[in-house]
């Protein structure tokens, strides 16, 4: 059986360091299918992309998927915490309103895995991306909307 935590456990041991790079993932409440709808999927977009242009983050390599997202940023201000919140609570503001709804977006909580000076920030990068092919939504990463990294 699947261990399972509450939000408290997950974030014992949670250190949030300037200048690291950490991969974040976040899944959407009962794993529904929201970012199915592009449009949507660009409003999370939108959010990631405004972290690293206000300097929080260096965005390296994202993908939105149908249920979740994965993000890989050097964090550069902030917390992981006050990241996520903001990105969090920011995104599920405006899909919202642009889906003329009031439910809950996104599940409590996140994953994230800081990465060591020796993990191939590119190989990690290329996992993320290739996520939409593993999923059978797609046969090439250039055909999937929801995506970027830095090095393409």
């Amino acid at each position: 059986m699947p261990q399972v935590f509450t939000s408290n456990q997950l974030l014992k041991g949670r250190y949030s360091e300037h200048g690291r790079v950490y991969l974040l993932t976040t899944v959407t409440d009962h794993r529904r299918p929201i970012f199915s709808d592009f449009h949507l999927g660009r409003l999370v977009v939108n959010q990631l992309r405004q972290a690293h242009e206000d300097g929080i983050v260096h965005s390296i390599a994202w993908v939105v998927m149908p249920d979740h997202f994965h993000w890989l940023v050097e964090l550069r201000r902030k917390t992981l915490g006050e990241l996520m919140c903001r990105i969090k609570s920011r995104s599920s503001v405006t899909v919202n309103r642009a889906s003329q709804s009031a439910s809950r977006l996104w599940q409590k909580g996140y994953h994230d895995r800081a990465l060591r000076q020796e993990d191939d920030l590119k190989a990690a990068a290329r996992y993320i991306i290739k996520n939409p092919i593993r999923a059978q939504l797609t046969t090439r990463i250039g055909d999937y909307p929801l995506w970027d990294a830095c090095w393409f």
